[in-house]
């Protein structure tokens, strides 16, 4: 115990009143979409339009392109989650789905990673784009309610916990931590709805 404190103590927490407010509305986001509200999307797109300033100045190339395209997958779940002619329910893709977007994560990832770390100073280029290539596939999974969204943002965060913490980001690293504990909750709660509607 006497250690973690010794580690903590020596951590220079780099918090500043920008990331904060980005992690306060990524929390909401996360939250609101366990709970499958609509308001998780205006959420986000505060949380990731100034995440896309952050991850730019930390060199985390992927992940700012990432947040580009979490605006526009902001803007397209609301308006899927609105369409009152036909509201989506939760469901869930079959196995052999899941097995193509990992074959096709994992090839994009390294290919990403390849070039990255070629041409540009990107810090952590595979970790970085495995993050982000199996982000863009999950939220995806969100917007069309896909329960195992969850599953695959279980592992994403968890990576996301070192990325961020290696790149001095500590607050975000202790976003991601909730993030993980957070999807676990939502797959819980997506699975408890998915086998009352069937």
């Amino acid at each position: 115990m006497l250690e973690l404190i010794t580690l903590i103590e020596s951590i220079d927490f780099n918090w500043s009143l920008l990331e904060t407010c980005a992690v306060f509305f990524s929390l909401a986001y996360v939250i609101l979409a366990a709970k499958e509200n609509i308001w998780c999307w205006a959420a986000a797109i505060i949380s990731v339009s100034i995440y896309v300033y952050i991850c730019y100045n930390a060199q985390l190339y992927a992940e700012t392109g990432l947040q580009v395209f979490y605006f526009f997958m902001a803007v397209y779940g609301y308006f899927s989650w609105s369409n009152n002619n036909k509201p989506l329910q939760i469901s869930e893709w079959k196995i052999n789905t899941h097995l193509l977007i990992i074959l096709a994560g994992s090839l994009t990832t390294f290919l990403l990673g390849f070039l990255f770390s070629t041409y540009t100073n990107a810090k952590m280029p595979i970790i970085d784009s495995l993050t982000t290539v199996f982000s863009i596939f999950a939220t995806y999974m969100v917007v069309k309610k896909i329960l195992s969204n969850w599953l695959y943002f279980i592992i994403i965060d968890a990576i996301s916990i070192y990325l961020y913490f290696s790149r001095e980001l500590h607050l975000t690293a202790l976003l991601f931590l909730f993030y993980t504990f957070i999807a676990v909750i939502g797959f819980i709660k997506w699975n408890h709805i998915l086998q009352k509607n069937e």
